[in-house]
């Protein structure tokens, strides 16, 4: 039995930005053998829901208005990585291309609707501790 860091919107919790979920049965399925822990950053690290988009710009998250929330994204960051290693997560599931969550591809800070090659906070802290990390698309990469 695997246990597996969620980002908490992928089990349905409306949590997002927009203030709703979008909540990923595959996912939700894997609770059935093992143990899921949610965890939103953005909420962790102390941001409303709903809120203004955030887009990570080079080392800093920007929210559209220019707000920078950089500080609340990695306080969010720990807590995930506290949650993870307190609980001993084997792996995270986290949103794809989040400012806080998305791996390998994030939005490109522009707030057009571009992506570009980058990890969100969360997700760029827990591999650099050593903890695997897949969005919802890679969920058939998982070997459990």
């Amino acid at each position: 039995m695997a246990r597996i860091l969620v980002s908490a919107c992928l089990l349905g919790v409306e949590c997002r930005y927009k203030g709703d979920s979008c909540p990923c049965q595959n996912i939700i399925g894997l609770g059935k053998d093992h143990t899921l822990i949610p965890v939103c950053p953005e909420q962790a690290g102390g941001l409303p829901t709903p809120r203004t988009p955030s887009e990570r710009v080079g080392d800093k998250v920007i929210m559209r208005d220019g707000t920078d929330v950089t500080s609340e994204y990695r306080k969010g960051a720990g807590t995930a990585l506290y949650l993870a290693k307190t609980l001993n997560a084997d792996l995270a599931i986290l949103k794809a291309n989040s400012p806080s969550c998305g791996k390998g591809t994030i939005y490109d800070g522009t707030f057009s609707g571009g992506k570009c090659a980058g990890n969100g906070v969360t997700a760029e802290l827990l591999i650099n501790n050593g903890i695997p990390v897949y969005t919802e698309d890679e969920i058939d990469l998982i070997n459990l």
